[in-house]
């Protein structure tokens, strides 16, 4: 009998030892993530949804199962239409002009090479800065009549406007100050990618007669920029439907209801009025539109972008 016909049944055993010692260790090194995922994503989702078919108040000892009423208090809630409306709106106004301006910096930053550095930390800075603090500085710097930027108005000739306490005011004020904070993390993110874009291709656009800036973005970095966009678009529009923290700073939720966002709207309902079946009913609601936003999102555009 040869010295092979001997080894083989000695090396199958220890070979399928082997490759169970290595699927143990890597199931060993993925169970503390599994762990942290399941107690901090799965099992609050889990219990989000009991409750929201549940009348549980903040509190109370008992609950009862209500089926599908929160749902159905919703579709008839005007606060919740209203708050629903004022977030779409928002995020109509954000999401095109945060990506439109970080992109816009991030091409002309691009290029820069001596001051690059110092517009990216300029623009960059909201973007660390929490948004609390920062909501109420530009309480202060919105103020009608102590506020610099009614101030400059005032030297310029104008009238006084009243950012935060007009209705037709409010929500275009916080929007403008969700773009603020947004652009520069957008910029970073399109500057990387600009980055990534091959120097090549512009030289050889440029010897085949595409000479212009213009021309140049639009055959070459546009479309090169397709997966970093629809990153960018995914991401700002998410943030822009969390809008809370401005919301309850500077306005919470008014004039008359013109600046209550769906956020707010549940954080009233379960901490302040207790109703937290309801509040996990409209939370429940609110993920699902994001994720069905998203979604179309990705759909919509990965058909367009040029890997």
């Amino acid at each position: 009998m040869s010295t092979s016909a001997l080894a083989a049944p000695i090396v199958a055993p220890l070979r399928n030892r082997q490759q169970w010692v290595e699927r143990f260790a890597g199931m060993g090194f993925a169970f503390p993530a599994f762990m942290l995922l399941l107690v901090i994503d799965i099992v609050p989702l889990l219990v989000l949804l009991y409750l929201s078919f549940t009348n549980y108040e903040l509190g109370a000892l008992d609950t009862r199962f209500v089926g599908l009423d929160n749902f159905r208090k919703a579709v008839g809630d005007a606060v919740f239409r209203r708050s629903l409306g004022n977030t779409f709106v928002y995020v109509a106004i954000v999401l095109p002009l945060a990506v439109g301006l970080g992109l816009l910096i991030a091409v002309l930053l691009h290029s820069r090479k001596r001051t690059r550095s110092f517009y990216e930390v300029i623009y960059f800075l909201p973007v660390t800065s929490t948004l609390i603090a920062m909501a109420t500085v530009w309480q202060f710097l919105l103020h009608p009549s102590l506020g610099p930027i009614n101030g400059v108005l005032k030297a310029l000739g104008f009238h006084e406007v009243a950012f935060l306490s007009e209705p037709s005011l409010v929500l275009p004020t916080l929007a403008a100050i969700g773009i603020w904070h947004l652009v520069g993390f957008n910029m970073v993110l399109f500057l990387a990618g600009l980055s990534a874009i091959p120097r090549d291709l512009y030289e050889a656009a440029e010897i085949d007669g595409c000479r212009s800036g213009i021309d140049r973005f639009m055959t070459i970095t546009w479309p090169l920029l397709g997966p970093t966009t629809m990153f960018v678009i995914v991401t700002t529009s998410i943030t822009a439907f969390k809008v809370f923290d401005t919301v309850a700073v500077m306005t919470r939720g008014g004039p008359m209801g013109s600046s209550e966002v769906l956020l707010y709207a549940i954080y009233l309902e379960g901490y302040q009025y207790f109703h937290m079946g309801y509040a996990a009913a409209l939370t429940l609601v609110f993920l699902v539109f994001v994720l069905l936003f998203s979604i179309v999102q990705t759909f919509a555009l990965d058909r367009r972008v040029h890997y």
